[in-house]
């Protein structure tokens, strides 16, 4: 599904370049539930604001079936985004002014369908999602899961081939984080392919394969016992 091939990425920092990614090479099956992991400053987050194609600036070789994202300009990158990537961030980034309903919606309104079409797919996954009372609400009168729910709820509302996640549960007590893990698990064995950044070894668990950064580099790519996933 996925296929990076020598992806590097840097930034201009006075006279000198400051490397953040080196020469990634990683395929990710679609099906498959992987977790990024690494220290602060490994490329993480980085890592996947490039598979989520939220930035521009690297260099390599990124396909995504069988489309050559690098041959791609800023427009066709950002319509196979709309089309195929579902992002949930650690900090919502739900918006203010709109009601739950809505926000669940946005990804929906950037697709040619009809008004009826995508209520009807709002409701169901407001019902999958049971938070159908929650519908007329704004994200300041929810809760931190609860926000993180309607979060989820968007990324995947289109039913996106793959969903990117970094640190979905950051902000949340355990029994919360519990709860969306095992949101993400039911969502992966339906056929979405996640691929999560995280610090959490409790949430690395849930997956099935663990990839690590170390100052921009790959330094491990090993896939779970399965006793390592009976958290699932």
């Amino acid at each position: 599904m996925i296929e990076l091939k020598n992806v590097e990425r840097s930034y201009k920092n006075g006279h000198t370049e400051e490397w953040v990614l080196r020469r990634i090479g990683l395929t990710i099956k679609e099906g498959e539930f992987v977790t990024v992991m690494g220290p602060s400053g490994a490329g993480k987050s980085s890592l996947l604001n490039i598979l989520a194609l939220l930035d521009d600036g690297w260099k390599g070789e990124y396909w995504f079936g069988d489309t050559a994202v690098h041959t791609l300009n800023r427009k066709q990158r950002a319509d196979l985004a709309r089309q195929s990537i579902g992002m949930v961030f650690q900090s919502y980034h739900l918006l203010d002014d709109l009601t739950v309903a809505e926000n669940i919606d946005l990804p929906l309104s950037y697709k040619n369908m009809p008004a009826k079409d995508r209520a009807g797919m709002v409701a169901d996954i407001l019902d999958r999602f049971q938070i159908v009372a929650k519908k007329d609400l704004y994200p300041n009168q929810l809760s931190g899961g609860q926000q993180q729910l309607v979060g989820i709820a968007r990324a995947v509302v289109h039913a996106p081939a793959l969903l990117l996640a970094d640190e979905p549960t950051g902000n949340l007590h355990s029994t919360q984080a519990r709860e969306i893990m095992q949101l993400f698990c039911e969502l992966n064995r339906s056929g979405t392919t996640i691929v999560q950044v995280t610090h959490s070894e409790a949430n690395a668990r849930y997956g099935r394969r663990i990839v690590e950064l170390g100052d921009g580099w790959m330094t491990r790519d090993e896939a779970l016992q399965p006793a390592a996933t009976e958290a699932r």
